[in-house]
């Protein structure tokens, strides 16, 4: 019988016969190691335990707390799921069943609509298969013949996923546990008596392939971990997350709507939410002037041939919107890049004027599908604080920096801890190798000289060129896409910018595509959610609220409410003839920072008595030292 090698997870080198799956080659020497595996790397490659290793290999294995082996361990839950559902539903086709972040889904066709109930019955089954201990078992077969397994159980969308295969597909595999069998490339944990810890979410419409055209399905959340702890852990941080739901609060706080009337994933900002935003974009405009930045605007729509020019026709049309002008093509902005290099290019530069930094905050309009549009996290139109800077190669490795400690410092400003990610090429691209490897460089030095740690997310960049991902974290822990640092030889090309250089020849500067905050409706959802609405004082729409006892106090009212606005604090009154105790519980639901209560005393002695939303009263004062106060609390913020 043929021997192999195979090095084991410890660096050790054995040898061992072929055909041995690699739990019989790891069992044999490290009992304890499969205990808590799930799958394994075997030459890189994710495969299941029962894999059998046929040549030379390194094994690693991957434990069921991992990242990876969650993922598998969700992955598997979502067919016991799928097995549960037909179990009790014969009506009912299956489509897809992936892991995702934080748990995984299942898409099913089904003509009337899951219920609380419903999900309880399917749990009770899912229950009784994993108690059942089925292996997860792996077959190949022809392509073929899959199409005509899957069209004798009346499975029309695994037909469609099986013809929609590139034609050089032979072969595919397909997984059971018991009688249940689905199309899927796997890898999967060996058996169900490992799921000891799951829970169905919730119930949402999914158009078949995201595609409104398609039918509507029925798709069910549920999330899975390693132990019941994890679980309860897990589900104690989503009722705090439907708490602090932004759409919910956004409601609440009176910030925001998004009305059907006017069309889905467009925000309508109330009073509150508008002035919110300006805060956010004033705070935005003093801190790219310090920093050099020089503040421009470009139009909402720009001919369809400059949109051609830059690649973003060929390479991002399906998110774009168009529209016609005298015979002529126009495409809505969904990016700001296009005005900024037509600035750059508008008169002759030399290499003594760069670095040059662009700052617009960019309206711009994105063909989103309706089935993934979420509040303020994922809109149509948005406004991106977007910065374009044009450097020397002399130069990148500093402005790359810069731009880090930039977000290095929003972040600590707005109160978020943050991840790093570079993001490499993409298989849908363009520029050439060369380009992509300096850029790519030039990236990772710059992290590098900055000390700061990251992750490598390989072919997710954009299609011209490599980038830098900051993922804030949230007071829940969750991580939202943030600021990004884009490197981008191309599109200086594309346009032929230049600037001359001290040889008095023309040379290509680099241009870095940048936001901070990014998008300011996504980050200000990001921020009502962190904050849980009660945002701090020098972020608060309204910083503190005026309440009379009665009306004899309004004029005071009247004169400490000017006070307050013309040293700039956001005030409002509320001098309704009302119980005062009523009036001040509306206020802290309303998460107003300062409440100021003007009663006889007040009045008598021309003080106010402030009370935190807490509840904490802080005692009779004057209207200028609580003005030093709010001016002492919000400190350089504004």
């Amino acid at each position: 019988m043929k021997e192999i090698q195979i090095t084991l997870p410890d660096g050790s080198v054995v040898k061992e016969p072929a055909g041995k799956t690699v739990k019989e080659i790891l069992s044999s020497r490290k009992e304890d190691v499969v205990k808590s595996a799930v799958v394994a790397r075997v030459n890189n490659t994710l495969v299941d335990l029962s894999f059998p290793v046929e040549e030379d290999a390194s094994i690693e294995v991957v434990d069921i707390t991992s990242q990876e082996g969650l993922a598998t361990l969700r992955h598997s839950i979502s067919h016991v799921m799928a097995e549960a559902v037909q179990d009790i539903f014969k009506e009912v086709k299956v489509t897809i069943g992936p892991s995702i972040e934080d748990g995984f889904y299942y898409d099913f066709e089904y003509e009337s609509t899951f219920t609380p109930e419903d999900l309880e019955k399917i749990e009770k089954r899912m229950a009784e298969i994993v108690a059942a201990d089925s292996s997860f078992v792996r077959k190949e077969i022809s392509r073929e013949d899959a199409v005509a397994l899957f069209r004798d159980k009346g499975e029309s969308y695994k037909v469609e996923l099986l013809n929609d295969l590139p034609a050089d597909v032979t072969r595919v595999s397909l997984y059971s546990q018991g009688d249940f069998v689905d199309l899927c490339r796997g890898p999967h944990i060996p058996s169900t008596v490992m799921i000891k810890a799951f829970k169905l979410l919730s119930v949402a419409g999914a158009y078949w392939r995201g595609d409104e055209k398609n039918k509507m399905l029925q798709r069910i959340y549920g999330t899975g971990f390693a132990t019941e702890g994890k679980l309860a852990e897990y589900l104690s941080l989503v009722e705090e997350a439907k708490k602090r739901d932004h759409r919910k609060l956004g409601r609440e706080l009176d910030l925001f709507q998004v009305n059907d009337e006017a069309g889905p994933g467009l925000i309508i900002f109330h009073p509150k939410g508008a002035l919110l935003r300006t805060i956010i974009e004033d705070w935005e405009k003093k801190e790219h002037l310090k920093r050099g930045y020089d503040i421009v605007m470009g139009p909402q729509i720009l001919k369809g041939d400059l949109w051609k020019k830059s690649g973003h026709f060929d390479h991002y049309r399906e998110n774009m919107y168009f529209t016609e002008v005298e015979g002529q093509l126009y495409g809505i902005k969904p990016m700001n890049c296009l005005a900024h290099m037509l600035i750059y290019k508008s008169k002759i530069r030399s290499y003594r004027d760069l670095p040059i930094r662009y700052f617009e905050l960019g309206t711009v309009l994105r063909h989103e599908k309706t089935g993934v549009l979420h509040g303020l996290m994922r809109a149509r139109q948005f406004t991106q604080d977007d910065a374009h800077v044009l450097c020397t190669p002399e130069q990148l490795n500093d402005e790359i920096k810069a731009i880090a400690n930039f977000v290095d410092d929003a972040m600590k400003i707005f109160g978020f801890e943050y991840e790093i990610e570079l993001s490499t090429r993409p298989e849908d691209s363009i520029g050439s190798d060369e380009d992509w490897e300096l850029a790519t460089s030039a990236l990772e030095q710059a992290l590098t000289d900055s000390n700061m740690n990251y992750d490598v997310n390989e072919g997710d960049g954009a299609f011209y060129g490599p980038k830098i991902d900051f993922k804030l974290k949230d007071a829940l822990k969750r991580k939202w896409q943030c600021a990004t640092i884009q490197c981008d030889f191309t599109l200086p090309e594309r346009f032929d910018l230049t600037y001359v250089g001290p040889d008095g020849e023309r040379h290509r500067p680099v241009m870095l595509h940048r936001v901070i905050l990014g998008a300011i409706e996504r980050f200000m959802g990001v921020l009502i959610e962190h904050y849980a609405g009660a945002f701090p004082l020098w972020l608060s729409p309204v910083q503190a609220i005026i309440f009379t006892v009665t009306d004899r106090h309004s004029p005071y009212g009247e004169e400490v409410c000017r006070q307050l606005l013309d040293a700039d604090v956001r005030v409002q009154r509320d001098f309704r003839n009302e119980k005062l105790g009523y009036k001040i519980r509306e206020g802290q639901m309303q998460k107003v920072p300062y409440m100021l209560v003007i009663g006889d005393k007040e009045v008598e002695s021309k003080t106010i008595s402030p009370r935190q939303r807490d509840g904490k009263n802080l005692g009779a004062m004057s209207v200028d030292s609580f003005i030093s106060l709010v001016k002492e609390k919000c400190g350089r913020y504004e």
